[in-house]
């Protein structure tokens, strides 16, 4: 029987475990993920046993209180608390999430937090984004046009509009795209569902005047078609919003195309 084994640099080792207060009256146990590229130590999981009575209502605000008053060697990004920057992206006992729109009460037992799977981790709950807005840049995420300028703004029908709802609310959290199976396998070439709903977004606003060469940048086999519609995106998206939807008007548009 073939038997298999992670790196021995991989294994995570356990770490350190933080009590509560004498007094709690609620504790909720955390587990963490920490790695410290500086230290050449194995990744380990802290245990973090916090006074839910002086934590705020949401996991941010747990991480936040393991910052400022148990461990400020945690690392992680976070910024608007409102779940429009999209910066608190986490793994949550297994699936992805904004932490800051994510309330403790709604899991029961340990929680455990990771960052975002299968991308390389700066630090701790950091990880690193670089090719993934690498990806997004090579979409040309803005209006782009043939025609001269207008005396006033491009304007839009209130039919035009509607289309791009549940396409422009995205706000690059990369939940979907580290959710999907063939971003992991492909990440190098497929765009993944975050970036292919951008794409998506252009595509559909009727002030833009570039489509045939937004679709021309797409016509690739992996750029476009490792989508398998696994549909992890959809499921994991904190704003539900619907990639597999999105890549899939993609694809309709190439095949008009294609037949015209």
């Amino acid at each position: 029987m073939v038997e298999f084994a992670l790196p021995k640099n991989s294994k995570l080792q356990k770490g350190k475990e933080f009590s509560a207060p004498k007094n709690a009256a609620r504790v909720k146990r955390f587990e963490v993920y920490r790695w410290n590229p500086d230290t050449g130590e194995n990744p380990r999981i802290d245990i973090f046993h916090i006074d839910l009575d002086s934590c705020g209502p949401m996991i941010l605000d747990a991480v936040l209180k393991i910052k400022n008053e148990i461990d400020a060697t945690l690392a992680f990004r976070r910024s608007c608390r409102e779940g429009v920057c999209g910066s608190c992206a986490m793994n949550v006992n297994g699936k992805n999430t904004l932490v800051c729109t994510k309330a403790i009460e709604e899991y029961e037992g340990t929680i455990k937090i990771f960052p975002l799977p299968h991308m390389d981790v700066i630090k701790d709950l950091v990880a690193d984004m670089t090719n993934f807005y690498a990806q997004y840049a090579s979409i040309k995420p803005w209006i782009e046009t043939q025609t001269a300028a207008p005396d006033r703004e491009r304007l839009q029908s209130k039919e035009e509009r509607k289309k791009l709802d549940g396409l422009y609310e995205c706000v690059l959290c990369a939940c979907c795209s580290t959710s999907c199976p063939s971003y992991w396998w492909n990440s190098d070439k497929y765009l993944g569902p975050a970036v292919l709903l951008q794409a998506a977004r252009w595509l559909e606003d009727s002030r833009d005047e570039n489509a045939g060469e937004r679709l021309d940048e797409l016509e690739d086999p992996y750029k476009l078609y490792r989508c398998h519609t696994i549909m992890s995106c959809t499921d994991t998206c904190p704003k539900g919003l619907n990639p597999a939807k999105a890549i899939a008007d993609i694809k309709k548009l190439m095949a008009v195309r294609q037949q015209g």
